[in-house]
């Protein structure tokens, strides 16, 4: 369909908000929402109003002088993106995923605003420096590599925390649905996949609706009940036995917990706390175009270009920082925990094992926890693999 200056546009129903730094566009049929400047509102509002491409056009010209002006090509990026409804009379045809289809907004807003209000978060943060405070007055309960092997044989450790972070995570992401109920948005608990691993994520997308100021505390949700999990897990270790199976529960719960919530500041992945930094900021590209700032040094970060707005290169090059700072965290957490729990469940349990007869529950223990190393090695040398040849 070719598009001129004479071309008739009809946009869908969009809702527009103001931001911290430029707008919100929610297109009100699919929920999606967009980030633009305020140029291209101003276009929006002229489209709306049916005034003539070409008067459009000088009409921005003369508002906005430095701006490098093209109607046509803007009404391209709208097609795009799905947002235009008729051009000279003929229906633009589209397909979207519905964000609307949600299972939990049985779930009462009461009941998410009793766990997210205004003085919930000081509570939460409170928690988190008596959680602290414990540590430093009791070293002994600040997690060790060693606390993951809380059970003899390695298929029953691997269980454990199989399942305990399982029921942690759920906990981690019902604390997000409760919080975006808690503004009367829906939301729901999806799962997703990390390369080969399945994993569960909450659909927040909704958040938008909300102003920046109330976006944080949806962000912060999970980790405040982590932090919650944190703190009875510490104050229930001072009333245990110290070789008891429940101690050994206790402290696998601390070490999931606690690397878990470490690992929120690692925020060269997409983490909540890159969320909160993204929301804060008012950029919302900042993985992207921190990557692309650090490409100029490590060419293996570029990914493709996303733009950049006026006054955000300050907070890219802020991001970097914490990009590689999140790097180097990522290497201590392993350096700490990974490798010598893998050395100690090798040294300890696995070679031991072999040296058992064949019957031995311990031998083939060993054996299934050998397979397991394979076969985690082998899928981390395939993405590897992978990742360097489609870069290639």
């Amino acid at each position: 369909m070719g598009l001129t200056y004479t071309s008739e546009i009809s946009l869908l129903p969009l809702k527009v908000r103001k931001d911290k730094r430029y707008y919100i566009v929610e297109d009100e049929a699919t929920g999606d929402f967009y980030e633009m400047p305020e140029v291209c509102i101003t276009a929006i509002e002229l489209l709306n109003k049916a005034i003539p491409l070409r008067e459009i056009e000088k009409s921005l010209n003369a508002r906005y002088p430095n701006e490098d002006i093209d109607v046509l090509g803007f009404i391209d990026q709208l097609l795009e993106l799905n947002l235009v409804k008729e051009i000279d009379g003929i229906p633009i045809q589209r397909s979207y995923v519905d964000h609307f289809n949600s299972s939990n907004t049985w779930i009462p807003e009461s009941l998410g605003r009793f766990f997210f209000n205004t003085i919930s978060s000081k509570f939460y943060i409170l928690l988190l420096v008596a959680s602290t405070v414990l540590i430093l007055f009791n070293p002994n309960l600040f997690p060790r590599y060693s606390d993951l092997f809380a059970f003899d044989l390695m298929f029953q450790n691997v269980l454990a925390l199989l399942l305990i972070s399982f029921f942690l995570v759920i906990l981690h992401e019902f604390g997000h649905v409760l919080a975006v109920r808690s503004e009367g948005l829906p939301a729901k608990i999806e799962v997703g996949h990390r390369l080969f691993f399945v994993v569960l994520e909450t659909d927040m997308s909704q958040v938008w609706k909300l102003p920046a100021e109330k976006r944080n505390k949806l962000f912060l949700a999970g980790m405040y009940f982590d932090i919650v999990v944190l703190f009875l897990a510490l104050s229930a270790q001072l009333f245990m036995t110290e070789n008891s199976l429940t101690m050994g529960v206790s402290k696998l719960v601390v070490l999931n917990t606690f690397i878990r919530l470490i690992y929120q500041a690692a925020v060269f992945m997409k983490t909540d706390l890159y969320y909160v930094i993204e929301n804060t900021t008012g950029c919302y590209n900042l993985m992207e175009n921190g990557r692309n700032f650090l490409s100029k040094w490590l060419p293996f970060l570029r990914v493709p270009e996303t733009e950049t707005f006026d006054g955000e290169e300050k907070f890219v090059r802020r991001y970097a920082g914490f990009y590689l700072s999140g790097i180097l965290l990522t290497l201590i957490i392993t350096a700490y925990y990974y490798i010598p729990q893998i050395i100690f469940a090798v040294n300890e349990i696995m070679m031991p094992g072999f040296y058992e007869p064949i019957t031995s529950i311990r031998f083939w223990d060993s054996v299934v926890f050998l397979l397991q190393l394979v076969l985690v090695s082998g899928l981390l040398l395939y993405s590897w693999t992978k990742k360097y040849r489609l870069s290639s």
